[in-house]
């Protein structure tokens, strides 16, 4: 649960004037003395997080932050690709625009060249009701998964376990719910038997509490056949153990998976320096936020800095991480890997749109799927 004194104190300081402003006796080096942040609605974790970073900024070094909310994906990152707000406080949309699906699929968008900067680890698993005899992922198997309409962000990652068993949608009872909130107590009615989320709304705490109960079903690291078949839904997602939860705790883990939210992202061209220098005011000011929520402690560069991550990370946060001690060979091969697959998207775009003129959006984006199909397929 999220610390409360510390949530209302941030979001109070970010709503004064849309901005943060404290005196301070002097600006971090190459940091400007205004940012804008783009980040989710007002209340969401992202913009609390965004809003004790923000304060702390301001306490340590003056800068001004104007957090510039939004409740859609487009909203939030359209500031940032048009450079209206330097850093976004984001999740997986960010992997949604580089790989130009979903929303970003349409002609006016296509593949973002966009870099992470650091992204917290947020915990996901599925879920299923303990009464459904559902043990492993492989047990998911014809039994109802509750999926959220319109909702790719959820979606996608309940297709990415699927995979690590070897499952795919149609191998489920793929019953489909309006809303998120619809989706995630529909299990404690008895509705469906399984989905996915993170483990601390309320609404596993409720199924953890009803006749039908809750259970967590494992993924280990040490299987790398399902991993890889993971991550090739999904390549920004980690092991994880998780102690915090519904039906979880020190005594009782779950090994799932994490993803990065919020991720902080910047465009590709974005200023080495200055993303270095960012990255070092977060670094430094880390004491003063990390008390604001329960998992603010993970913005630790050792856990936040690391990949995987949605998009590749920027050479500025890479020369600090180095600096720290913190970016490893293994953490640039896989930036290097990251990186070859977004340049081979963005290669394939325009050819696709070329490809496409003249024909409707629906046969363009079938296009586009066959070019970026063969795109994926060179790696």
């Amino acid at each position: 649960m999220i610390a409360v004194t510390g949530l209302r104190r941030a979001i109070a300081a970010a709503l004064l004037g849309g901005a943060v402003s404290l005196s301070a006796p002097a600006l971090a080096e190459g940091l400007p003395d205004t940012m804008t942040w783009s980040a989710y609605d007002v209340g969401s974790a992202g913009y609390a997080e965004a809003s004790a970073i923000a304060d702390a900024f301001g306490k340590k070094y003056g800068t001004r932050i104007r957090i510039q909310p939004s409740g859609s994906a487009i909203g939030r990152l359209q500031p940032v690709l048009s450079k209206r707000a330097d850093v976004g406080f984001l999740a997986t949309e960010t992997f949604f625009a580089a790989e130009g699906v979903y929303d970003f699929s349409a002609r006016r968008w296509g593949p973002q060249d966009l870099r992470a900067v650091a992204g917290r680890p947020s915990s996901f698993g599925i879920f299923t009701a303990a009464d459904a005899d559902i043990h492993n992922l492989k047990e998911l198997k014809g039994k109802r998964f509750a999926y959220v309409a319109g909702n790719p962000s959820i979606n996608v990652k309940c297709d990415a376990f699927l995979a690590f068993a070897g499952l795919t949608r149609d191998d489920v009872d793929a019953v489909m719910f309006p809303t998120y909130a619809n989706a995630m107590s529909s299990l404690a009615r008895n509705e469906a038997d399984a989905s996915c989320t993170t483990t601390t709304p309320s609404h596993v705490y409720e199924l953890e509490q009803s006749p039908r109960g809750i259970r967590w079903l494992d993924m280990p690291a040490a299987d790398k056949e399902g991993w890889k078949r993971l991550r090739e839904v999904a390549p920004f997602f980690q092991p994880y153990t998780e102690t915090v939860g519904a039906g979880i705790s020190k005594e009782n883990p779950v090994d799932i998976l994490a993803y990065r939210y919020p991720v902080l992202v910047v465009r590709a061209d974005a200023s080495e320096d200055e993303v270095y220098a960012f990255i070092k005011a977060l670094d430094e000011t880390y004491g003063m936020y990390k008390d604001a929520t329960s998992v603010m402690p993970r913005w630790d560069l050792k856990e936040s800095g690391v990949p995987a991550a949605d998009v590749p990370f920027h050479k500025g946060a890479i020369r600090y991480l180095k600096e720290k001690g913190i970016w490893t060979d293994e953490a640039q091969a896989w930036n290097d890997k990251r990186t070859r697959r977004l340049n081979v998207l963005l290669e394939a775009w325009p050819k696709a749109v070329k490809a496409g003129e003249g024909k409707s959006d629906e046969e363009f984006a079938k296009i586009w799927e066959q070019y970026r199909t063969k795109a994926l397929g060179t790696l």
